[in-house]
């Protein structure tokens, strides 16, 4: 398939739902070669059915991001079906909405693990393949709440804070071998997300939130700059957004 993306071969977490899935079909529009992971294995299998109907090139790697079993295999499955790495989406994420002192280590930990650990271990095992071939595009699904501090969401904040300074170090250590690193930070988006943990479908179909393919929009923007232009971060929020 010929597009703008044609020959690139992207990884995306979390690919199952939501911005994931969205960023699939907006990479697969422009002819990347997808390999896709997320735990939920038959929303895959449907995703991958649907892009391939369309001509996509997709592999499929079904496991939990947080370990790095995961990470690794997705890595393989990437390289034993086209040799390279262009472009890593870090996108597997969780929110639970609670004031601090609601909030329980294990919470702690969960938001920390899908989050942050997730981030680290996925572009740990890509970047060496990126390094050998002197290019790549590894870019954060981060949030506002990376930039902005929300009441109720502290430890939401802390993992997005730290996915957007992961970023914005490894622009400085990765750039010298032809590596583009970024991060994506947009507001509430019409998704799954957070479910049962601070928001209701019934809040998030009522809201003025942002789409997932708005998202994903910025994504493939960030993923076809010209060769000597990188994206460092993108802010996103909604036209419906309160002016005062």
């Amino acid at each position: 398939m010929a597009g703008k993306l044609s020959g690139k071969v992207a990884i995306i977490t979390g690919a199952s739902a939501g911005i994931g899935e969205a960023c699939a079909r907006a990479l697969a529009a422009e002819g990347a070669h997808l390999v896709l992971t997320a735990r939920r294995q038959e929303r895959l299998e449907a995703l991958a059915e649907e892009l391939r109907g369309s001509g996509s090139q997709v592999e499929l790697v079904t496991g939990d991001a947080r370990d790095e079993e995961t990470a690794r295999q997705t890595v393989q499955k990437a390289l034993d079906a086209a040799g390279r790495i262009d472009i890593l989406i870090n996108n597997t994420g969780l929110g639970n909405y609670k004031n601090l002192v609601d909030t329980s280590a294990e919470e702690y930990d969960e938001m920390m693990d899908t989050n942050v650990r997730s981030t680290f271990l996925f572009t740990r095992h890509a970047v060496p393949t990126m390094i050998a071939q002197g290019s790549g595009t590894i870019l954060m699904l981060s949030s506002m709440a990376g930039v902005y501090g929300f009441a109720g969401e502290a430890v939401y904040c802390a993992t997005k804070f730290a996915q957007v300074g992961f970023a914005q170090a490894l622009d400085k250590e990765l750039r010298p071998h032809g590596i583009k690193v970024g991060a994506i930070c947009p507001g509430g988006v019409k998704t799954e997300f957070a479910l049962g943990r601070g928001r209701t479908e019934e809040s998030v179909a009522q809201s003025g939130m942002l789409e997932p393919e708005d998202v994903a929009g910025a994504v493939l923007l960030a993923c076809t700059q010209s060769a000597n232009s990188r994206i460092i971060e993108i802010q996103m929020r909604t036209m419906a957004e309160a002016l005062t």
